[in-house]
């Protein structure tokens, strides 16, 4: 069985679950996804399998991609290619179509997605600094100050301040399936995801 699934973050909504408390979820169109190559140890030197998402316009496809996907007999323009691990390829076939069916109610997962960009911040949005005061003599509100001492002599690197806000690959974990919806290939996950409303996410199987 695939060990994860790519999807689609639709939007947030809240459910009631068995004892009358409303649960915040977060709902992913999840699948179907289609296999595309399938990776053996003799061959490629570990097991995987490859799985397309998410149709495009064929103009939209480098002729490499769309040789590899008329060679798997998708017959569909895959936009997303991604690859999982597995242990054994047993059951796995090319152009084979896999759903939201593969997850349980209740199931531990993690999703990866990108985060919503945010463009350039300063200290205080980007990293919570407190910043000086507003009254009383004080020029400076909400910049950042000393960058280090004087003996190094340098700025080391990974020094908090501003920069580039987002839009970076962000995993969330200790999440669970709440409810699985097989017929739309709908997953209700708890709580809130990363990255906008329609954007790409990663949900895997994680041991709890």
């Amino acid at each position: 069985m695939l060990p994860g699934i790519l999807g689609r973050k639709v939007g947030m909504t809240h459910i009631f679950n068995d004892a009358g408390k409303m649960v915040p979820v977060t709902v992913v169109e999840a699948g179907p996804v289609f296999v595309t190559q399938i990776k053996t140890e003799d061959k490629d030197g570990y097991t995987a399998v490859q799985v397309g998402y998410g149709e495009a316009k064929e103009k939209q496809l480098t002729f490499p991609k769309f040789g590899h996907l008329k060679k798997a007999g998708v017959g569909k323009n895959l936009r997303t290619l991604k690859e999982f691990r597995v242990e054994k390829t047993d059951g796995f076939e090319l152009g084979q179509e896999i759903g939201a069916d593969i997850f349980a109610d209740g199931e531990a997962v993690a999703v990866t997605g990108v985060s919503k960009g945010r463009g350039f911040a300063g200290g205080v949005k980007r990293y919570h600094f407190k910043g000086q005061h507003m009254t009383h003599g004080y020029m400076t509100h909400r910049r950042p100050l000393s960058n280090g001492a004087t003996g190094p002599q340098r700025v080391f690197k990974g020094k908090r301040g501003p920069g580039h806000m987002g839009d970076a690959q962000v995993t969330q974990k200790g999440l669970k399936v709440v409810r699985v919806d097989a017929e739309r290939n709908l997953l209700l996950i708890d709580g809130s995801l990363p990255g906008p409303n329609g954007a790409l996410v990663i949900v895997k199987k994680v041991s709890k």
